[in-house]
């Protein structure tokens, strides 16, 4: 039996309506892409304004890491870059950790191709967590701490004001989540904070040339892979699920938890007054509209 795969919309069509068709096919897929991309830039967009992430003269570092997220973070920045009610400019910025068969030429190879100015920083911090992590024990804390610190000493050299990181929905959800099953407290990724010391088809689309994460990748029972796992799981089956819990974190009830350093339960008392934020527990909810994709941004006031 032939297994070739045929595609159902040409396979009886003569010669030239095949390439009819075929253009039309691509027709549509430009289309979709172009959508795509439209509406990356309008929640990026918008989640810059929303946080008053990026404000005029701002110098930003793109930090890139190779992986899709922050490729993509920096194709939109550039597209908004160009739109822009404000100016600003762009530096990416990657940090070389000389991790094992990690590919030095494939980053600037790209980036030079992008035309944006970037600058590689070559620090074997690789090294140094596994020599300090004991073997089986979790690589990432050490990691990440010893390139946010990097990262925040390349941005006072640079001049820059602002960090851009790729982080997005999944990401904040992930770490929601793990705060909570794994260090009780409800707490996820800020969209923005102040530093004092120092998605899948637009990947494949724009072919980035991606780099994995030897580290990070060698580690199959990391807690954040087994949240991801479960989050997918839950969008399998109950699709929205995701959408509707990033929303949440956009419109917390502090009266309706149970953090005295958020809501003054001590002093509540009666008054006979009715209250906008009184007993509500039990009412029918009027659910909002789902939230936006967050791309997280540091200030730097180094």
């Amino acid at each position: 039996m032939d297994t070739t795969w045929i595609d159902p919309d040409t396979a009886e069509l003569p010669a030239g309506h095949k390439e009819t068709a075929t253009a039309g096919a691509r027709l549509k897929i430009e289309r979709e892409t172009h959508k795509l991309e439209k509406r990356l830039c309008r929640l990026v967009g918008q989640a810059i304004v929303d946080y008053n992430m990026i404000e005029e003269g701002d110098k930003v570092m793109v930090c890139v890491s190779g992986g899709k997220d922050s490729y993509a973070m920096l194709d939109i920045l550039q597209k908004l870059q160009a739109r822009a009610p404000v100016r600003f400019d762009l530096i990416a910025v990657n940090l070389d950790q000389k991790q094992p068969g990690f590919p030095e030429h494939v980053l600037p190879q790209y980036l030079s191709g992008q035309g944006v100015p970037f600058h590689i920083e070559n620090q074997d911090t690789y090294s140094i967590v596994k020599r300090l992590i004991p073997e089986g024990k979790t690589l990432c804390s050490l990691c990440s701490r010893l390139r946010r610190g990097i990262l925040y000493r390349v941005a006072d050299e640079l001049g820059a004001t602002k960090i851009a990181l790729g982080h997005h929905r999944d990401d904040i959800l992930q770490t929601f989540f793990l705060n909570m099953f794994f260090g009780g407290k409800l707490k996820g990724m800020p969209p923005k904070l102040v530093s004092d010391d120092g998605k899948q088809r637009w990947a494949a689309h724009r072919q980035y040339p991606i780099i994995p994460c030897s580290l990070c990748g060698s580690q199959v029972n990391l807690q954040r892979k087994q949240v991801a796992r479960m989050l997918q799981d839950w969008e399998k089956h109950h699709a929205g699920r995701i959408e509707s819990m990033f929303t949440a974190l956009q419109n917390v009830v502090p009266s309706h938890l149970m953090d005295g350093t958020r809501h003054d339960f001590k002093g509540l008392k009666a008054t006979g007054v009715a209250d906008d934020d009184g007993d509500k527990a039990f009412d029918t909810e009027e659910f909002p509209t789902q939230g936006l994709p967050a791309m997280q941004m540091v200030r730097f006031d180094g």
